[in-house]
């Protein structure tokens, strides 16, 4: 019988998983929702903005002000991206813009391999010590990754209430032709999701990067999580995205217990699997009426 403690100490796990995968995958639900973009270069985003955490802490040797750097820098490549690769295909075969995003995530990871070589970089904790989880030492920092995570996630959902751009954002996402036609900039719309998108990519980048070895291939493993995450809780559903990253970080957790943490991602894509077969609008997605 699996000690009680043990399925304690992994659901804890999967929720601190839960919260980076929920702040990776909102960027990405976001720009789906507002621009139907299937964006492939996202989990590259996230690369390339903890490997600029790991530059600017070089400068600074400050983690907070690494963080706010490279969560700026991103926003504003995302704007530059937008602009010159993605603004012009909008409106073409959704095929034209998956090869664009494709592209763009090759040239970023060659670019960050040509940059920053093949060797693994790491950022240090920003918050240091253990804490006694019953059998085990853990880390007090994973803790402050899961409250950043949610605080973020937080700050977007209330500036997405009440912030005037952030009500011009839902407007574009429930109907766009609508939208423009009672004034609000849709290019401008799509821009800046696409920036928020960015910057949020690259505060889970900085916020992950001290507990894993950051490399120039990291990204691909959580586009493909991001997108099982988007399925299974709706496309472009924010609220169902977030839910569904904590899911199926508690799954893959909970799956260590039997299994290797390797072999424990295959649990994610059969929930992928079962999703599209039973409930293809994503588990987590409201009924329609």
């Amino acid at each position: 019988m699996i000690p009680f403690d043990q399925i304690l100490v992994q659901i804890v796990n999967g929720l601190v998983n839960g919260m980076i995968l929920a702040l990776v995958a909102s960027g990405l639900t976001l720009i789906f929702g507002i621009m139907d973009i299937v964006n492939f270069a996202h989990g590259d985003l996230f690369m390339l903005g903890a490997y600029l955490g790991t530059t600017s802490f070089l400068v600074t040797g400050n983690f907070w002000v690494s963080l706010l750097t490279a969560v700026l820098s991103m926003a504003v490549l995302g704007l530059v991206f937008q602009a010159a690769a993605l603004r012009p295909l909008l409106g073409r075969d959704p095929l034209t813009t998956i090869l664009a995003t494709f592209g763009i995530s090759l040239v970023i990871q060659n670019y960050a391999l040509w940059q920053y070589g093949p060797v693994p970089r790491r950022l240090p904790e920003p918050v240091t010590g253990h804490f006694q989880l019953f059998y085990v030492e853990y880390p007090w920092y994973r803790l402050v990754i899961a409250l950043m995570s949610a605080a973020i996630i937080g700050g977007l959902y209330l500036f997405m209430k009440y912030g005037k751009h952030g009500i011009w954002i839902r407007a574009t996402t429930q109907d766009r032709v609508m939208a423009e036609a009672m004034g609000i900039p849709v290019p401008w719309v799509h821009t800046v999701v696409f920036a928020i998108g960015a910057a949020m990519a690259a505060a889970a980048g900085v916020l992950f990067g001290p507990t894993v070895g950051i490399n120039h291939a990291m990204g691909f493993d959580f586009t493909l999580r991001a997108f099982v995450v988007v399925v299974v809780g709706g496309m472009g559903n924010l609220g169902g995205s977030i839910l569904a990253s904590i899911f199926i970080s508690l799954l893959e957790s909970l799956a260590t217990i039997w299994v290797s943490p390797a072999q424990a991602v295959i649990v994610s894509f059969v929930a992928l699997i079962l999703t599209l077969l039973v409930r293809p609008t994503g588990i987590f997605a409201p009924t329609p009426k």
